[in-house]
């Protein structure tokens, strides 16, 4: 294994650490409350009840497997497949860094992360 193979499996293992930090955080402190206002008010449609928890949990997936697809990419695959699946991860993991320092206005270590696991993505890919 190079140093930038590495690079790429340890910006994974921070994209994903960082999506299932995310996900339990998430359940805790959005989707619990939610429910229990839902259950308050019965009127809301099934829809909205059924949907929104996976809406809330979309980026924690989608982080989750980009961390997955970039130790995938650092151990077995070629030197192109790195370059295509970096520039995608990488791309889902800067929209996730500066929604995330843009939302919280910097008061969140989330955007720090993704910002270290895409220095991380672009060092392995270079």
């Amino acid at each position: 294994m190079t140093w930038q193979d590495a690079f790429l499996a340890l910006a994974g293992l921070v994209g994903g650490g960082t999506a299932v930090v995310h996900g339990v955080l998430i359940q805790r402190l959005v989707v619990r409350p939610y429910e229990a206002f839902l259950a308050a008010t019965p009127r809301t449609p099934a829809a909205i009840r059924r949907i929104m928890p996976l809406l809330v949990h979309f980026s924690t997936i989608a982080w989750l497997l980009g961390g997955l697809a970039l130790i995938a990419a650092a151990g077995w695959f070629g030197p192109q497949a790195r370059l295509a699946t970096g520039l995608c991860v990488g791309s889902l993991y800067l929209l996730g860094a500066l929604a995330n320092l843009w939302g919280t206005r910097g008061r969140h270590p989330g955007w720090l992360l993704m910002a270290a696991a895409l220095g991380l993505i672009t060092v392995g890919v270079g």
